[in-house]
């Protein structure tokens, strides 16, 4: 007796590739624009394949909510997600599963309670005024180079509690370059392993090296010194936690929390800010209405942790910067259980990707998507939005444990610069989308002092 055929399981709609390499070259050519057209062709859910890995994109609130919320316990950060990061941050928040990822979460959430971010405050905008005091006028300055050192010095003293200016150029360099080799893997094979020693597996190495060597002597200067177990700062947390049986965290694990920390901590942020800073250097209208919030709230003195419910433009401004050029512009994830999106099966192993760069220009919740708006954002507005149609920091019990953090960073650095400073591109935006939306070389604006 012959088996009865199985029903051949129905795929969603995407574009058409070539053999063997498929969709790769297209979406090599311009993975933003391949996205947008994926999307704009094809609808809500689409798939295509890159690299031989096949994508489910998802480009819905409802069908993201659906992934990131409703039926989170059914997704992990995968396969694809730990080949990228997970030699540089090991078994840290970002790329943890499970129990023991819900156990590290709970141990770090501490230093981002409510109390600790008014105090974070006021180094933020110490150290913003420090860096705006190496600034000429009328020079022109790679401004994503001063926000990566900027916040990840910001980074370093308001959660480790130390303060890195004079390791920031090896620091910052170690984590570019651990980004940018991370990057290369995320929907781009990666053509020779790294046992391999090529000059950029040997420069990578040497970066991780670097960063194992800053993060270790930051810990044993914490354990030199008096521990304070009621301190809030993360390398506290993490050295004065123990189980239940009375053991510490191993000192491997603690590197992997302090580097992830520090690399997630601080890349986001001086993204937005860079973007949010380039789209106010090419929107003169919105800039004036900006400054002349900051000069009315703030009367040329430091804006400080209360004067940000007064700052409601600034607010909008970084909402609508995230928005236009979210740092995060996709969340992958890889199905660990069967699953149904939009009517179409989902089979373990699948990956998954919600698109924040193309439901944040969607014409369905934007009215000229394109166009640099803050004044959108009344509190209307945001009542009446799908839930997801905005979600630069994910959503989900894995939404970004430092949203708030970043928030108030970048409201507070951008209220410090442009209180006092403009800005003025000298070249368009360009993009090299990989784990992170990172700009393609420099993005130089002549600062001016107001």
């Amino acid at each position: 007796m012959s088996e009865a055929p199985q029903k051949r399981r129905e795929q969603p709609p995407g574009p058409s590739g070539v053999p063997v390499v498929q969709n790769t070259f297209q979406y090599a050519d311009d993975p933003l624009e391949f996205i947008t057209d994926v999307a704009r062709e094809h609808g809500p859910v689409a798939e295509y394949d890159i690299g031989g890995i096949s994508f489910y994109q998802v480009s819905d609130p409802e069908l993201a909510e659906h992934v990131l919320v409703q039926e989170n316990q059914r997704y992990i950060k995968g396969e694809l997600f730990q080949d990228s990061l997970g030699t540089v941050l090991g078994e840290g928040l970002l790329t943890s599963e499970g129990e023991f990822w819900r156990q590290q979460r709970h141990l770090m959430q501490p230093a981002f309670f409510p109390q600790m971010l008014k105090r974070y405050s006021e180094i933020m905008v110490e150290y913003t005024e420090r860096m705006l005091s190496s600034w000429e006028d009328g020079e022109t300055r790679d401004i994503h180079e001063d926000m990566m050192s900027l916040t990840v010095e910001i980074a370093a003293k308001t959660l480790f509690d130390v303060d890195i200016r004079e390791e920031e150029s090896a620091v910052g360099d170690a984590l570019e370059t651990v980004m940018d080799y991370s990057s290369t893997s995320m929907r781009r094979p990666v053509d020779v392993p790294q046992w391999v020693p090529t000059p950029r597996n040997r420069r990578y190495k040497q970066a991780l090296e670097d960063l194992t060597e800053v993060v270790g002597r930051i810990v044993e200067e914490h354990r030199e010194g008096e521990l304070d177990p009621e301190s809030n700062d993360i390398v506290s947390l993490l050295l004065t936690f123990r189980d239940d049986d009375g053991n510490p965290l191993p000192d491997k694990q603690i590197r992997d929390e302090l580097v992830t920390i520090l690399l997630a901590g601080h890349e986001t942020t001086a993204l937005a800010l860079t973007y949010t800073l380039h789209l106010l250097g090419t929107n003169p209208e919105q800039a004036d209405t900006l400054r002349d919030e900051l000069d009315s709230v703030l009367d040329g003195d430091s804006p400080t942790f209360t004067d940000l419910d007064d700052m409601t433009y600034t607010e909008q401004v970084i909402t609508e910067g995230m928005r236009i050029y979210p740092p995060v512009w996709e969340l992958v994830r890889e199905a660990a259980e069967p699953d149904t999106i939009g009517g179409y099966d989902i089979e373990p192993g699948q990956t998954v990707s919600a698109q924040q760069w193309v439901i944040h220009r969607d014409p369905r919740f934007y009215d000229d998507p394109l166009e640099f708006r803050p004044s959108r954002w009344t509190k209307e507005f945001k009542r009446d939005l799908p839930k997801f149609a905005y979600f630069p920091f994910g959503g989900g019990p894995r939404r970004c444990i430092g949203d708030r953090f970043a928030l108030l960073e970048a409201r507070l650095a951008l209220a410090t610069i442009a209180q006092s400073w403009t800005v003025d591109p000298t070249h368009e935006l360009e993009f090299d989308p990989s784990i992170t939306l990172r700009p393609e070389g420099t993005v130089e604006m002549v600062v001016n002092r107001r």
